[in-house]
C-alpha cells in the first residue's frame, strides 16, 4: 500500500516556536477590572520554592501551580514581567 506524503509546516526558528508554545498556554484574565496574564506552570518544570501571594506558604518545587502578572501596561512591560507571582492554583482561582 502506497504511503501518503504529508507536507512538514514551514520550520520557524528556536524563537517563534517557543512564542507560539507560550502564547498557546498563557491567557488574559481579568480581575477587578485588572486585566493578568496567567500561564500555568507544570509540576515537572517547577524546579523551585515560591511563597504564594493568596495564602502565604510555599508552592513547593514539583508541584503545579500559575504565574501571574499584570497584563495592563500602566509601568511597562518590562516593570509587568519583573512584577510576576507564582500561585497556587486554587488561591487564584478564590481570588486576587
Amino acid at each position: 500500500m502506497p504511503r501518503h506524503h504529508r507536507r512538514r509546516p514551514q520550520d520557524d526558528g528556536p524563537d517563534e516556536r517557543m512564542e507560539r508554545l507560550v502564547a498557546g498556554w498563557r491567557r488574559v484574565e481579568v480581575r477587578r477590572g485588572v486585566e493578568w496574564n496567567v500561564q500555568p506552570v507544570s509540576g515537572a518544570s517547577a524546579v523551585k520554592e515560591y511563597v504564594c501571594p493568596g495564602c502565604g506558604r510555599a508552592v513547593e518545587p514539583g508541584t503545579a501551580h500559575l504565574v501571574a502578572w499584570r497584563a495592563d501596561g500602566v509601568l511597562g512591560d518590562a516593570s509587568d514581567l519583573s512584577g510576576r507571582r507564582h500561585w497556587h492554583a486554587h488561591c487564584w482561582k478564590i481570588g486576587v
